[in-house]
């Protein structure tokens, strides 16, 4: 099954189409202001030998320019602006004079230890950021058939090759990205070296002997390193009192559970919190660090789709499973474990404990896209939506330049939208996936097309006859949608259309006015963890001799539904999360004046939508009363915290 290049599909939704907006028009430069002012760019100029200072940030730092030119070049489809351009040709021409002459590029050595290379791989992002500026140089080629910085990334790769083909398991990454980027690559390009070295990192996974004393061994190295730099720092901070780097905000509270730390030991040296712990195919659970475990989970399915080698599905699908029914929130957040940022046991899914980081809701739809690309399977692209929807949106503010790193289903205070962070990995992520949302609408297999997303758009499906067809969809507020065709003359071909699971068995599809029957939705076997069932989704196929202006309209049922918690997910004995369409709502203490968000009880039978225009750009709000009569309002999950500091909570007693 083949997926459609961005350039082939335009975005027109009255929903997402202003986020992809504000992403184009303020985001993307509010995040390279803020790289500029934390120093990451100004650390590749150090490199180049064009600027003195200080080197600012992680040691994984230069991933958030890679990202943010990633970012910017997927942009360029849709809504590109002189403005951009000139940043994007600025930062290009940067990364190439900072790159040494066999292709290395990572500003932590070259600054503070020329000569040093491929140094503590577990810990220190080397290879991770290697991969993000070859995405970036794929990304960049896609979005304008240019090779120039195309050609930098295969540089980067070229040395890769070179260094790490054949090499051990000890050689593999603690952060999983290079191998999904090296696939990336290889699709471009055709060149077989990077499938070879791709494969070669992921089947070296979980084969390292004693990875627990090694991974001791690089943390000692890795902490000596650290002092160096500090050294560094405390000796150019006495020599240049008039030096004032920028001072970013602390990261966002997250309440940690007993024994916190423990855990996260026991993970890292199990190997487990790298994905280390078994090969590939042995791994069929969510373990460890969830935007790692996500990443990993995309280059395997990615491999797979290179490769056509069955064995790697296997555990896919058994990883997928376990994750939906025993280890995920309700909002296809992933990650219960703050000091892990990664998955806790079965059902352990405490909503105050929830990290749920951006990042492992992106991760985790790449990952869905690649499974539904595979499989064909509706359950797949019905994640992709919901985790759009909330774990992701969630994560960045109405306007566009403000963030949520974590994710609680439950606050009490703590959490607020930030500006930027210290380790701002997820607003480039955010802002590169909105460019290319057009991307997940649709895919192509022979003459069989399938509708993943209810997105509206206007597209050219490369069938036999090329089809024009325009998608106009009323999501998330009102379950209307309608698919126009337009082939260039009548030609036979199937349609797919996916009924999401928050809409089967109440969902209607008429084909130029005569209605379709539908098939039941499959039956889920047992209860999920967060009471949220993407297996019940399923296709309508549509198979006939098509027509210009052929008109089918759906309508899918956006009735409130109360999710119960599997029995075993503890605290949540009379709770329920609401849900309306594909939106998962929350009660925001800004709506609630007055009322104890964590006791109130829901009189559910009272809850009606309500249109509120003026509230959050215009939304659908639920409006009831409690038990005891007090008027209670709940808004999208997505939406809370950008009216300052707040109390929230997903859960509400019933």
């Amino acid at each position: 099954m083949d997926e459609l290049l961005p350039t082939q599909v335009t975005l027109q939704d009255p929903f997402w189409s202003p986020r992809a907006a504000v992403n184009a028009t303020h985001a993307i430069f509010h995040q390279w202001e803020q790289l500029e002012a934390s120093g990451c760019i100004a650390n590749f100029r150090i490199a180049a030998g064009e600027a003195a200072g200080l080197r600012e940030g992680w040691f994984f730092a230069d991933s958030d320019a890679y990202k943010w030119l990633d970012a910017a070049s997927r942009i360029t489809v849709a809504q590109p602006t002189p403005r951009l351009a000139a940043l994007m040709d600025d930062c290009i021409a940067l990364l190439g004079r900072s790159q040494m002459a066999d292709g290395y590029l990572f500003t932590y050595n070259q600054i503070h230890f020329p000569g040093t290379r491929w140094t503590n791989l577990q810990i220190e992002h080397e290879l991770y950021c290697h991969g993000h500026l070859i995405e970036a140089g794929v990304s960049h080629f896609e979005a304008t058939g240019r090779t120039d910085l195309l050609a930098v990334a295969r540089r980067a790769a070229d040395l890769l090759v070179a260094d790490f083909a054949g090499a051990g398991p000890e050689r593999t990454p603690g952060h999983e990205e290079i191998e999904l980027a090296l696939l990336r690559l290889y699709r471009a390009t055709g060149y077989a070296p990077y499938l070879d070295l791709a494969r070669h990192f992921l089947e070296q996974r979980g084969r390292t002997a004693r990875f627990g004393l090694a991974l001791l061994r690089q943390t000692r190295s890795s902490g000596r390193r650290r002092k160096f730099v500090e050294e560094q720092r405390t000796a150019y901070l006495a020599a240049h009192p008039q030096y004032n780097p920028s001072k970013l905000p602390p990261g966002n509270f997250a309440k940690r559970p007993r024994g916190a730390h423990l855990r996260w030991l026991a993970s890292a040296l199990t190997g487990k919190y790298f994905q280390q712990h078994a090969p590939i195919r042995q791994q069929t659970a969510p373990v460890g660090h969830s935007v790692r475990f996500g990443y990993l989970q995309t280059a395997v399915a990615m491999l797979h789709r290179a490769s056509g080698d069955a064995s790697l599905l296997p555990a896919l699908a058994q990883a997928w499973e376990r994750l939906v029914t025993r280890r995920m929130y309700v909002t296809g957040g992933l990650g219960a474990q703050p000091a892990l940022e990664g998955f806790s046991r079965d059902y352990e899914l405490d909503p105050e404990y929830a990290y749920a980081e951006t990042c492992a809701a992106l991760a985790c739809i790449f990952w869905n896209w690649q499974m539904a690309l595979i499989t064909g399977e509706a359950r797949y692209s019905d994640l992709l939506e919901w985790q759009l929807y909330n774990a992701a949106a969630v994560g960045i503010g109405l306007g566009g330049d403000t963030y949520l790193y974590n994710n609680p289903l439950a606050c009490r205070g703590g959490v607020t939208r930030q500006a930027w962070y210290a380790v701002p990995c997820c607003p480039s992520n955010l802002s590169r996936t909105w460019a290319d949302l057009g991307k997940y609408v649709y895919s192509v297999d022979g003459d069989d097309v399938y509708i993943h997303q209810w997105i509206g758009n206007r597209a050219r499906l490369p069938l036999g006859v090329p089809v024009d067809v325009e998608i106009a969809s009323g999501l998330p507020w009102s379950g209307e949608a309608a698919v126009r065709l337009a082939p260039e003359r009548p030609a036979e071909f199937g349609l797919h259309l996916r009924v999401p699971s928050w809409s089967a068995g109440r969902a209607s599809i008429r084909v130029n006015g005569q209605p379709v029957l539908l098939p039941a939705p499959p039956q889920p076997r047992d209860q999920t963890a967060s009471g949220f069932d993407p297996r019940t989704a399923h296709w309508v196929t549509l198979r006939r001799r098509w027509a210009a202006g052929d008109l089918i309209e759906l309508d899918f049922d956006l009735t409130v539904t109360a999710r119960h918690a599997h029995p075993r997910v503890r605290g949540h004995t009379d709770k329920v999360a609401l849900t309306r369409g594909p939106l998962v709502y929350c009660l925001e203490s800004s709506d609630n004046p007055g009322l104890d968000l964590f006791t109130a009880r829901i009189a559910l039978e009272s809850l009606r939508p309500e249109i509120a225009p003026d509230l959050l750009g215009g939304i659908v709000v639920l409006r009831g009363q409690t038990r005891a009569g007090q008027p209670v309002t709940a808004i999208p999950y997505a939406l809370w915290g950008n009216r300052g500091a707040s109390q929230m909570t997903v859960w509400v007693n019933s």
